[in-house]
């Protein structure tokens, strides 16, 4: 091993940079140091004690500066939705969501400062993530615009508060499904109303 890389399958912390620059341009190596030592991020290091980033790492690292960047959250907030994540074996990564969708980086972080796609604790994602974006991508391809997006993700922000306060989780699940089949018959006939 040659003195002050990282072993083999790890990366450099300037390797780790180059990765996030392109979506978080202010992002610095004191940065991502100051995100270690606050407990945020904890590469493995070498033998001769240089830092060691899994893709993980480099995950969570995103998901902690969309999450200061996009919703302004405090560290210790994001500490605690770290915390708290339930291990998901369902979950993908970033880089899964965007090889199973053919979306760019870039715009898979517009999507998420729009709030249409919203990353758990350590920055995976769902195979629902995966059918919202292809989802998404086909209605961009029909000529939606992101601001009729924002739209439809308001109208389901309301939804959620209005289920939230249901506190059985089976009538929060029917009426959820109730919602969706009410909203689709709603638009239905207003498309045969203004025919």
């Amino acid at each position: 091993m040659t003195a002050g890389r990282p072993q083999r399958g790890g990366l450099s912390i300037g390797a780790v940079l180059s990765q996030l620059r392109p979506e978080f341009p202010e992002v610095t190596i004191s940065k991502i140091r100051f995100l270690e030592a606050e407990g945020l991020v904890r590469p493995a290091r070498t033998a001769s004690g240089y830092r060691q980033f899994s893709a993980a790492d480099v995950e969570r690292l995103r998901f902690v500066l969309s999450a200061q960047r996009d919703r302004y959250l405090p560290l210790k907030v994001i500490r605690d939705q770290i915390d708290s994540a339930p291990a998901d074996s369902g979950s993908v990564s970033r880089a899964d969501l965007l090889a199973q969708t053919g979306v760019s980086a870039e715009q898979l972080s517009q999507l998420e400062r729009d709030g249409l796609l919203r990353p758990g604790p350590g920055g995976r994602f769902t195979t629902d993530d995966i059918t919202a974006l292809r989802t998404i991508r086909t209605m961009t391809g029909l000529g939606v615009e992101r601001e009729h997006l924002r739209a439809v993700r308001a109208a389901a922000d309301h939804e959620v508060v209005l289920l939230k306060s249901f506190s059985d989780p089976e009538t929060v699940r029917e009426l959820a499904d109730l919602f969706t089949s009410l909203h689709t018959l709603l638009v239905r006939a207003g498309l045969r109303q203004s025919s």
